[in-house]
């Protein structure tokens, strides 16, 4: 399973990083996700960018939905989860196991 994701909150500055960190661990300790490429839009703008290429081979994409997440519209057509960044900073494993199994990966 490949995830592409964008981490944010509203202060952009602790849980936007701890989502990310938290999120790479998780998605590096899983047998199931091949890849994981996380974007930061912290208060020193965005980090990390992703991609075009990164967004087309993802098979699901995570927002954090604390607070808006610029240039949404170029996950358009794929799936997308929204978590609260305080869910992802505890939950990722867990989080990306139930993906994988509704992915079926």
């Amino acid at each position: 399973m490949k995830v592409v994701a964008v981490t944010a909150c509203p202060s952009g500055v602790a849980h936007t990083y701890m989502a990310a960190e938290s999120l790479k661990v998780a998605a590096d300790e899983s047998e199931t996700c091949s890849s994981c490429f996380v974007e930061t839009q912290g208060q020193i703008g965005i980090e990390d960018e992703l991609t075009a290429q990164q967004i087309q081979a993802a098979d699901v994409v995570i927002l954090t939905n604390d607070i808006g997440i610029k240039n949404e519209t170029r996950f358009k057509g794929k799936p997308v989860l929204r978590v609260k960044a305080g869910d992802l900073i505890k939950k990722s494993p867990v989080i990306l196991s139930k993906l994988a199994s509704k992915l079926g990966a």
